[in-house]
């Protein structure tokens, strides 16, 4: 089945298929599962009331201090995942409104995303999305690494990613139907390496984010804040683009 807090989310839906209609994806990606994907997180606490520090203690328990950063990062790269990966629901959008801001440029950046998401809808945002990343034959985005590396989709940049998550042990879910250098799996990814979802060596995080992250990540996300379509999506394009210049520069200091 999973751990305790996949296991208590899908007896409080009902099952596994409840569970996935819920949340609006296949029955045989969530019974994948094997605990609640980060990204995944708020969305089933608000289908089920199971709070998020049961689906997720490791992500939403009391952290030591030790913990706090990492949880932190892995929590950054899940919203990036899931607000890149599909429109935001009602339910999300609610929970957004309530981010908090502070002083510091990401933190403020954290404060304009809910006061997107506060002045908007599902609809409106769904079709924000919709011009940006898909649109009539493309969207205004393109927000794969190969395409900001060579130009073009599907090349090499993709090839060697997928040759070093067969090395890792890394499946992308079947039911995915981008190419796995898009924006949002990487990030998916990266909160996977981050929070230890993925059992790899500790140098892995490092790796992967100057690979496959670095060259290209912060320019999607500075084209995402200037893009004509983005309302609600400038704010997640300042978030990204702040965050991948702190993980730029934490990652190149030394051990």
């Amino acid at each position: 089945m999973g751990d305790a807090g996949f296991g208590e989310a899908v007896r409080a839906a009902g099952g596994v298929t409840e569970l996935a209609r819920r949340i609006g994806i296949s029955q045989p990606s969530v019974s994948n599962w094997t605990r609640v994907p980060a990204e995944r997180v708020l969305a089933v606490e608000a289908a089920t009331g199971v709070s998020r520090d049961v689906l997720r203690p490791d992500l939403y328990g009391k952290p030591t201090a030790s913990d706090d950063i990492a949880i932190a990062r892995a929590q950054e790269y899940a919203l990036l995942a899931a607000l890149l990966s599909r429109a935001p629901e009602a339910t999300l959008l609610q929970r957004l409104a309530l981010l908090a801001g502070g002083a510091t440029a990401l933190e403020a950046a954290h404060e304009a995303l809910a006061s997107s998401a506060a002045a908007t809808d599902a609809d409106t945002v769904g079709r924000e999305y919709f011009d940006l990343f898909i649109g009539i034959g493309r969207g205004e985005l393109l927000p794969y690494a190969s395409f900001y590396l060579t130009g073009f989709l599907h090349e090499r940049p993709l090839a060697r990613l997928r040759a070093e998550l067969e090395a890792m042990g890394i499946e992308i879910a079947p039911s995915q139907s981008d190419p796995e250098d898009h924006a949002a799996i990487l990030c998916e990814i990266m909160a996977g390496l981050v929070d230890g979802e993925f059992a790899v060596p500790a140098d892995q995080q490092r790796q992967f984010f100057e690979r496959h992250l670095a060259p290209w990540m912060a320019r999607f996300f500075a084209d995402l804040e200037a893009a004509k379509a983005a309302h609600f999506y400038r704010p997640v394009g300042t978030i990204g683009r702040l965050f991948i210049d702190i993980e730029t520069q934490a990652f190149a200091l030394p051990d």
